[in-house]
């Protein structure tokens, strides 16, 4: 702990050990009192400039080497032992008691002489200046004045008139770290009002020494000289200090402050009441222990034009305080019930540990750009709140998740089968390379600690998925193959859609999905301003108002800032309002470390261009939203806790824009984020979790670009998109949800891209046919029903999605908004995404979901393009109503439980270029109308493509294959084409091709047929080569007579999702 430099008041002190030198007792011994209770009660009235200003500069100089101690002590005359510290018992001497009477006696006085509690004792009882003096005696005597922090300093800061509590009125039950240091902070705060001293005329040393000197005290009161403060004043010099005897004084006309003084009030806080309206013309005044109370012709309690005011520990009752630039003021300690205080185009205000109770309108009103006219007491505000700011504790603040990021790109796709057909001697080569059970135990077991690591709040019945869907079968059903084993072979330049799969969940899925979450880990403060440079200048900049460490209660307002304010909040209490802080009118706000709780609409709002940075914030429990921003306002949101809201966490509507990054957003009652009417914010690295509504929720032409966020655990959809809603959702992690992953509503659209939708309870994702989405390149996997879900229906689902996101009228306090016709020109900064006419579902990977991979039930027409749908439940893609056109191209369909592709009665469907493989059932099953052409449907263990009831299909140059069933099955009343196809026998030696519909126009013709036989040369898929499949990287060599390559089957993947539904049955059973 260092020194303090303060200025010593009463000229240079005498050696220690002069006659001269002031002692414990200046004159003799002096008998120290019984108790501590004894202790003299001047001790509070002597807490002044001068003794204080002494004691500061022995603790200055405390730190001085032994050496110069020494010098000093010999220099004294004392010549006996020397100096040393504390800890290691060294001695020390000043004068005794008996010191002062002139016979030149010395009484040795050692540190290590006394007990160190017994010297508190005796400390307790000296004034300030005494602990000054006697700290500059040695490094031991230094430590000794430090070690009364929690006695003497504490006793010294407690009963000083001139402040309170060093943490009022916050937190008046925590002790500051240091008392000392806290008496400093307020002794240099105190004496801001004097510095201009040197500027109010020229002159030298001399003068300022005078002028100290002849300073006067005039006393206010019954009995004294002056009876009033009006005549007090008129008799008062520059800086004479004037004390007021408690009492009511009320002046009946304004006063005009010309000359500055110090104005007192004697007694406690309270005893002294000023009725009056002061106008100050002079450059500078302190006021201290009053209370202030308008008078019968004016709320105005003090008005401050160009000079400086400091209030110290004053009430103010049912008034204003005008602060007008250039003009500035300093309030500390202060108590403002029912009264509010009003700064125009000040250049910089400081309000420290004030509380603000009952005011009818806002509490502190902050009006105008900063003038660029600065009077004297500018620099000197500037020097003293830039020493402790409250941004340097969020400097080191601990990041959420400190785990080791790891990218999902290096996942491997080891367990991922290729599309080799293998039939014939060796059925050890068809079965999958599997661990021991002892081994699965343990992976299952490791995988149930990952998934409670990552939601620890959730419980019940895990779901287990023991192995793929068609592992089981094809390992029953391998035990029956002959013996004999024929191969048809892949080329080598087969396409291949393993990069779609290369981040999918398929191997220990909890493990990539915490890998994932720490790449998505929050970030700190210091993190985001570091690469922001406009934040982090917002962050250092300090213009306007300065309100730190205040409360704000039970009333209207907290902090309103308007035409191009400015206002920077540190460490604030707002609770009980009806707003926090209100910025409007090209206004800026910077606030750091607040809370914000139980006010009765929205806790921050932002309108008309309003900007700023709201950062390290903690905004709760809210009526409304807790950040509302609107009409053209843009702040910086950054690492806040925003969470048990009565509505939503953040609203951004009304064009408005904004920056919201790493903050932290749960338990709101609706939507964590609400964007509507032409919103079209940044949203980052949130976390958005534990929400009873959706995550995030786009309506009404709502925009934005949201990316890289962890939206996990909301009871409704993580993102829903509705209502012309047009975001841009990428690269996020949705998982974990009581519902859909994702919601595309009614005339939804958007581009979804990148993003991994995993464990949700509903369907990954959930889109109305009357959308418009692009959704590629997505992970969509292990969720408890479809993976995608394309629907027609109404959302009549009880009240699930009509208010889904939620349902607030959006008035600010009352007044009429029609956003709908106050909306200004768009900004197109994310309108680069690629426009499109039809739905389109393209290169995602949807695997290892509950019910069928992708299931379509639309009426109007959809593009699903290029997409992995791998080992899911039911089919992998199942149409049951399509009036439009359902194009299905370029996508691999693979190891799904029932069938590849189900197509039910009067859908339109084409199939083209497809790779449909290994499913359990029929490669492709349809009673529909539409096209299959230059598929390749293999390794099926139903028949290879089945035609029911009044199926009007065109098949063309497909290959086709299936192992225990026809290649071609057609029934019922088919009519179609099936010509130029290749199809295969399979090992039963069943007939290639089974037709039972004897209708003249079902037409087959000119297709090849290749029968079962033996023979050690492979069949091959080529010229062309095998549709989109998915690669195997690690291969095993077969006991074929040309050791051919097979593929493994993956091995057992086993994922456990906790969590339960938050009704007895799931909402969905009423929409499907």
């Amino acid at each position: 702990m260092g020194g303090l430099n303060w200025k010593a008041s009463e000229g240079s002190l005498p050696a220690v050990g002069s006659p001269r030198a002031p002692t414990l007792s200046q004159k003799g011994p002096r008998r120290l009192p019984a108790s501590p209770a004894a202790a003299p009660s001047r001790d509070t009235s002597q807490t002044a400039a001068s003794p204080l200003a002494t004691c500061s500069r022995g603790l200055g100089r405390g730190r001085a080497e032994e050496e110069p101690s020494r010098g000093r002590e010999e220099r004294a005359g004392s010549g006996r032992g020397g100096p040393g510290s504390l800890s290691r018992g060294a001695r020390a001497r000043c004068c005794g008691p008996g010191s002062s009477g002139g016979d030149g006696a010395e009484v040795t006085m050692e540190v290590s002489g006394l007990p160190l509690e017994l010297w508190r004792l005796i400390l307790a009882y000296m004034r300030l200046p005494d602990l000054g003096r006697c700290s500059l005696v040695c490094k031991a005597w230094y430590e000794l004045i430090l070690s009364l922090d929690s006695t003497r300093w504490r006793q010294l800061c407690l009963r000083c008139i001139e402040c309170r509590h060093p943490n009022w009125p916050n937190q008046p039950d925590v002790e500051p770290r240091s008392w000392r240091e806290a008496f400093k902070q307020h002794y240099l705060a105190a004496k801001t009002w004097t510095k201009n001293a040197q500027e109010l005329e020229s002159s030298n040393c001399f003068y300022l020494f005078r002028r100290r000197k002849d300073r006067r005290i005039l006393y206010v009161g019954p009995g004294c000289e002056f009876d009033n403060l009006g005549s007090a004043l008129t008799s008062a010099n520059i800086y004479d200090k004037i004390v007021l005897f408690p009492g009511i004084y009320e002046e009946q006309g304004e006063i005009i402050l010309n000359v500055p003084v110090e104005i007192m009030g004697q007694g406690k806080l309270g005893d002294v009441a000023l009725l009056v309206c002061v106008d100050q013309h002079c450059a500078t005044t302190r006021l201290c222990n009053l209370v202030f109370m308008p008078v019968w012709f004016s709320p105005v309690m003090y008005k401050v034009s160009s000079g400086h005011v400091q209030f110290d520990n004053c009430n103010f009752e049912n008034g204003q305080l005008q602060i007008h630039a250039p003009g500035t003021c300093q309030v500390k300690f202060c108590t403002f019930n029912q009264a509010s205080i009003s700064l125009h185009s000040v250049a910089l205000c400081v309000l420290e540990n004030c509380e603000f109770v009952g005011s009818e309108i806002a509490s502190v009103t902050v009006e105008g750009h900063p003038s660029s006219d600065r009077n004297w007491a500018y620099k000197h505000l500037m020097g003293l709140v830039k020493s402790s700011s409250a941004l340097s504790a969020t400097l080191d603040s601990v990041p959420f998740n400190s785990s080791n990021p790891e990218t999902l790109g290096h996942l491997p796709t080891g367990n991922l089968r290729t599309c080799e057909i293998v039939i014939g001697e060796d059925q050890n080569n068809f079965l999958a390379t599997s661990k021991s059970p002892q081994a699965c135990e343990k992976d299952f077991q490791k995988e149930n600690e990952i998934n409670r690591d990552l939601c620890p709040a959730r419980d019940g019945k895990g779901i287990a998925h023991e192995t793929d869907s068609n592992d089981s079968s094809q390992s029953s059903s391998s035990e029956n193959e002959p013996e004999d084993q024929f191969v048809y072979r892949l080329s080598e330049q087969a396409p291949s859609l393993s990069h779609t799969l290369t981040r999918s969940l398929l191997s220990r899925p909890q493990t990539r999905l915490s890998n994932l979450q720490n790449n998505l880990e929050l970030k700190t403060l210091h993190q985001e301003l570091q690469r922001d440079s406009e934040a982090q200048s917002l962050a250092s900049s300090l213009q306007g108002c300065l309100i730190r460490k205040c409360l704000f209660r039970d009333g209207k307002g907290g902090v309103f800032v308007c035409s191009q304010g400015r206002a920077k909040m540190e460490g604030n209490i707002f609770r009980d309002l009806v707003y926090a802080v209100r910025c409007v009118q090209n206004s800026k706000i910077i606030m750091l470390k607040n809370d914000i709780y139980h006010c009765k609409a929205s806790g921050i709002f932002l309108r008309l261009e309003a900007g700023g940075l709201i950062a390290d914030n903690n905004i709760y429990s809210n009526s409304e939203a807790g950040v509302d921003i609107r009409k053209g306002a843009n702040p910086f949101i950054l690492c806040n806790k925003i969470h048990s809201g009565l509505r939503s966490g953040i609203v951004v509507l009304g064009n408005g824009k904004g920056i919201i990054r790493s903050n932290q957003i749960y338990g709101n009652k609706e939507a964590g984020i609400y964007i509507l009417y032409n919103g079209n914010p940044i949203v980052s690295g949130n976390h958005i979790f534990q929400g009873l509504a959706a995550g995030i929720a786009v309506n009404e032409n709502g925009r934005g670009q949201i990316t890289e966020n962890v939206i996990r655990e909301n009871h409704w959809g993580g993102a829903d998109i509705r209502r012309g809603g047009d975001p841009v959702l990428r690269s996020n992690l949705i998982c974990f949800g009581y519902s859909d992953g994702v919601v595309v509503g009614e005339q939804g659209k958007g581009l979804i891209e990148g993003n991994t939708i995993y464990g949700n309870k509903g369907c990954g994702m959930w889109i109305m046919s009357s959308s418009l989405p692009h959704i590629t390149s997505n992970q969509i996997a292990h969720n408890s029903i479809y993976g995608v879900a394309v629907f027609c229906q109404k959302d009549d689902a009880n009240d699930y999605l009509i208010n889904q996101g939620s349902n607030e009228n959006f008035n600010d306090e009352g007044e009429a908004s029609n956003w709908e016709n106050d909306l200004d020109g768009e900004d197109d900064r994310f309108s680069s995404q690629r426009p499109i006419s039809v739905a389109l579902i393209e290169s995602n990977s949807i695997n290892h979901n509950g019910a069928a991979g992708l299931y379509v039930k639309s009426n109007e027409a959809l593009n699903v393009i290029a997409n992995v749908i791998h080992a899911n439940q039911e089919s992998g893609l199942a149409v049951l109503q399509s009036t439009q056109l359902t194009r299905i191209a370029n996508n691999s369909i693979s190891c799904n439980h029932l069938g590849g592709v189900l197509i039910e009665s009067e859908c339109r469907v084409e199939l083209r270029g497809n790779g449909i493989y290994d499913n359990s059932g029929p490669g492709v099953s349809s009673k529909g109308d539409g096209t299959v052409q230059e598929n390749d449907i293999i390794g099926n263990r139903g028949c290879g493509l089945q035609l029911l009831q009044a199926a009007n299909m065109k098949i063309t140059k497909n290959r086709i294959h299936s192992f225990r069933d026809y290649g071609i099955v057609m029934l019922d009343h088919v009519k179609g084409l099936v010509q130029e196809n290749m199809i295969f026998q399979g090992k039963t030696r069943k007939t290639i091709l089974q037709q039972v519909s004897s209708l003249e126009d079902c037409l087959v013709q000119n297709n090849k047929l290749l029968a079962f036989k033996k023979s050690d040369v492979p069949w091959k898929l080529e010229n062309p080569p095998a549709r989109p499949h998915v690669e195997e990287s690690t291969r095993s060599i077969s006991t074929a007579h040309n050791s051919q390559k097979v593929a493994n089957v993956t091995g057992r993947t086993a994922t456990r999702v906790e969590g339960r539904c938050p009704n007895s049955r799931s909402i969905f059973c009423t929409v499907l």
